[in-house]
């Protein structure tokens, strides 16, 4: 019987040796050509990264503005609810109180139910002031059943309270969901656009905030525009849009700030809500509901006063202070400033009546 041995590995002679190696290296470098390990992207260019920079802010601004929205939404909600729990506690308390009339009569009955009365007229010593009795018994009796199916009527209405109160609590929390949402939209595009521009040399953010007067004080910002601005060709069409106006010019180098509505800081839809609120007038808290605000208008009809908004999804807006010129809030790298309405794709225009 053969004996069965365990063969003995090859050694690889010099010339194997070297193909295998050959081999192995040239598949370890497709291997990392494939996967892109060792290869660098080239760093982005002081353009590439404006250009990413305000694409993020754009996309920051569009998720603000549905921030917005469904903070007012959620706020709206709130009081509402805040309201209906009210209601329900003087109505809950008004209904105790008709219980403990009905259980104190209730108890009454029970009392002198115990003897029939043709007893209790038998054993009274005065047979008329007992008739006389009974027959207000009898009348409180009655009143007594209405004032149980009022008590049956408040207990109904107690409970719909309660169910409404219920499902706005249940709309309550789908709108703080949608806030934690957008939010957390909002702080992840700018941080990204933090980061990107922190990848810059300190000359090359210089020169990207310069032309936005990024560093410049708010008096400078304010002083430099009104030298820049022109007067309106045309006045503002009613005393409210001019006193819009005078407001969003006082605002000039204020911070943006998402989510902000003045007085010390602003977005682009809480700069219009706050220049229209010092003139008396309520405007909705987005850029799309401020859009429909009032009488819509061409380009060539603007007037100082009117909200003008931009891109396709109306994410941005501005109020038109005459000779082409708006006053906005533009994004975290520039303060509240005065900017021609060409810079940005136009969508529209609103006169707030």
């Amino acid at each position: 019987m053969a004996a069965h041995r365990k063969p003995r590995p090859r050694s690889l002679s010099g010339s194997t040796f070297r193909t295998a190696l050959t081999l192995a290296l040239a598949g370890a470098a497709s291997a990392t050509a494939f996967d892109g390990v060792g290869h660098a992207d080239p760093p982005l260019g002081p353009t590439e990264v404006k250009a990413k920079v305000d694409a993020l802010y754009r996309e920051a601004e569009t998720a603000t503005e549905k921030y917005n929205g469904s903070k007012e939404k959620a706020e709206k909600a709130e009081k509402s609810l805040t309201a209906l729990r009210d209601e329900a506690a003087r109505r809950t308390e008004k209904l105790n109180s008709a219980r403990d009339a009905l259980g104190s009569y209730a108890t009454a009955q029970y009392r002198a139910g115990g003897i029939d009365p043709a007893v209790q007229l038998a054993l009274s010593s005065d047979p008329e002031q007992f008739l006389d009795r009974a027959a207000r018994a009898d009348r409180a009796g009655g009143r007594q059943a209405v004032a149980l199916r009022d008590v049956r009527k408040q207990l109904r209405g107690v409970e719909q309270l309660r169910d409404t109160a219920d499902d706005r609590l249940a709309s309550l929390r789908a709108r703080q969901a949608e806030l934690r949402k957008h939010k957390k939209t909002v702080t992840e595009k700018l941080g990204e656009a933090k980061r990107l521009l922190s990848r810059l040399t300190a000359h090359q953010r210089a020169e990207l905030a310069a032309p936005r007067v990024e560093r410049a004080t708010r008096t400078q910002v304010r002083d430099a525009s009104l030298r820049t601005a022109k007067a309106p060709t045309t006045k503002a069409p009613t005393t409210r849009a001019a006193s819009a106006v005078s407001y969003a010019y006082k605002a000039l180098g204020s911070p943006y700030v998402w989510g902000a509505t003045g007085p010390n800081a602003f977005d682009c839809s809480g700069l219009t809500q706050a220049a229209y609120r010092a003139a008396g007038v309520s405007l909705p808290r987005t850029t799309y509901a401020q859009i429909n605000a009032g009488q819509r208008v061409t380009r060539s009809e603007l007037r100082p006063g009117d909200l003008v908004f931009f891109y396709s999804g109306i994410s941005h807006v501005g109020l038109y202070v005459g000779h082409g010129q708006m006053i906005h809030a533009p994004n975290p790298s520039a303060p509240v400033r005065l900017a021609p309405i060409d810079q940005m794709p136009f969508a529209g225009a609103t006169r707030v009546t």
